[in-house]
Parts: structure tokens; C-alpha cells; sequence
């Protein structure tokens, strides 16, 4: 068992509830005090359980006898989803009033940044439970069963989803335009191509992420929010968003979320899940 530790306060409720609306069956199961998910890398596959108890603000980690041997990076990448090393003060003199009803939000990032930009580009123009469905659908045609684990499977590689067919992927329930993106973004993360880590220019990053087809402005950002864990990222396009900043343009709601930099993505999350909130017409 391996210790991980955080920075008090801690939405565990908040944020093991937005992931566990995400959850992807057969890959990830998600209690209420409970993250377990299979996880392949590097040739090494197993099980990852993550138990968060807050009494002690520390995270009990458990891998299974295929994952020992790259436990450094399995950990690293628990650190990065649940974004583990966020220092809540820093946060909460940024954002002010806007964070000051819940200082324990954190930015959900990603275990798998493949997985997580296949997820992005599912999730476009459908719910939240629509997009965990169909990605489940493309786990379970294209992703291989953990033997160590039964029930559980192994997320699809770059490789495998680059073999696929575009009218196969089709026939689980996505438009062919879909089907095709998501064939070109696995050929360019096989390649080398697609960014998985976090560039030093996460503007000029989020920009090229535009230039591979079907990944539009949205989708760019939102990977960059959680496949990067970039931490000053805002969403003016977000149907949402722009409820929140209603009579506003884009580039109005841009100019706005400036005064929240470099803090941007927790000043869009406290948006996000603020009910009734509106911005203050006189700044």
C-alpha cells in the first residue's frame, strides 16, 4: 500500500461524484469514498484503488502485482487526476468571492491523457451520461480484459483504436465524422504527433490541438483543462458558460475570466457548479 497526501480542504464528495458520472464501465468503478479503475502502461497491467480519508488528508493507494513495477508513475498519475499537489490558498486568494462558498474544489485531470482526449471528442454535442456510455461501447469493441481482475478491462491503446474502422466505430453510435477523428487522433498519438503532456505555450498548444479534425475550440480546451491539468483555462464557448454570462458575447466572457489568471480553470469549475451565479455587472 502506498500513502499520497493533500493540502486540506478537500471536496472528496464533489469531486468522486463528478467522476463517477464519467465513470466508464468496465474500466472504472467509483463509490462515494472509493476509486478503482485498470490501467495499462509501459507493458505493466493491473488494478489501481484509491481511498481518500480525510481525517487525515492522506490517499491510501493499492496496485496490484502487474502495476508494482511502475508504481512511481501509477502514483503520479493518481496525483494528477485528483490534482493532489493543488495548494487551496493560492486558489482561494485568486478567485475571491467566486471560490469562497467551496475552497475544496480541485481540477479533475486524468489518469490516461489518450483516454481522456477519446473522451473529449465523445463527449461533444451529447450529456454527460450519453458520453460515458459511448465511450464504454468503444472500451469494451476495442480494449482487452484485465485477466488479473475480472470485470475490469483494459482501456484501448493508440495502436488498437488506430486499427479500427471508421464505419465499425460508427455502428456503436457516433456520427462517421466522429468515428474518423477519433482514428486520426489515434494514429497521431502512435506517432507521436498528438500532444499528450502539457506544452510550455498551453495557448499555442490548445491552438494546434484545433488543427486535427474534429477537435473544434471546445473540445481543444477541454482536453487541455483535463488531459493537461492546465490550471488557467476557460470555456466562453460552454453551453453553460453561457447561461452563466447571459446578454455576453465570447470575447466579453473572456475578457471577464481575465481577472481570475493564472486560476482560470477553478475560477470555470466554481462557475460551473455555483448555482445562480451571474457576473458582477459593475467590474
Amino acid at each position: 500500500m502506498y500513502t499520497l497526501r493533500w493540502q486540506p480542504p478537500y471536496d472528496w464528495a464533489w469531486m468522486l461524484g463528478f467522476l463517477r458520472a464519467r465513470a466508464v464501465t468496465g474500466v472504472e468503478e467509483i463509490s462515494e469514498t472509493r476509486y478503482v479503475r485498470s490501467y495499462s502502461f509501459a507493458g505493466h497491467r493491473g488494478l489501481i484503488t484509491a481511498e481518500p480519508d480525510d481525517a487525515s488528508a492522506t490517499m491510501k493507494v493499492t496496485l496490484s502485482k502487474g502495476l508494482e513495477p511502475i508504481a512511481d508513475h501509477c502514483l503520479q498519475r493518481l496525483a494528477c487526476l485528483f490534482d493532489l499537489d493543488c495548494d487551496p490558498r493560492l486558489i482561494s486568494e485568486a478567485l475571491g468571492d467566486l471560490g469562497a462558498a467551496r475552497p475544496g474544489l480541485r481540477l479533475p485531470g486524468c489518469v490516461d491523457p489518450f483516454e481522456q482526449a477519446v473522451r473529449a471528442i465523445l463527449g461533444q454535442l451529447v450529456s454527460v451520461a450519453m458520453a460515458a456510455k459511448l465511450t464504454a461501447k468503444v472500451a469494451q469493441r476495442y480494449g482487452e480484459p484485465l485477466e488479473s481482475a475480472d470485470g475490469f478491462l483494459c482501456f484501448p491503446t493508440p495502436q488498437q483504436l488506430a486499427a479500427a474502422s471508421a464505419e465499425d466505430l460508427k455502428a456503436l453510435g457516433m456520427p462517421l465524422k466522429r468515428a474518423q477523428s477519433l482514428i486520426a487522433v489515434a494514429l497521431a498519438a502512435c506517432d507521436g504527433a498528438f500532444p499528450l503532456t502539457l506544452p510550455a505555450d498551453v495557448e499555442q498548444g490548445v491552438k494546434d490541438l484545433q488543427t486535427f479534425a474534429g477537435i473544434g475550440r471546445w473540445t481543444a480546451n477541454y482536453f487541455a483543462l483535463r488531459g493537461w491539468q492546465a490550471k488557467d483555462i476557460f470555456l466562453p464557448d460552454d453551453y453553460l458558460i453561457k447561461q452563466r454570462f447571459s446578454g455576453m458575447t465570447p470575447a466579453q466572457t473572456r475578457r471577464y475570466a481575465e481577472r481570475w489568471q493564472p486560476w482560470r480553470s477553478y475560477a470555470l469549475l466554481h462557475v460551473w457548479y455555483t448555482e445562480g451565479w451571474i457576473p458582477d455587472a459593475g467590474r
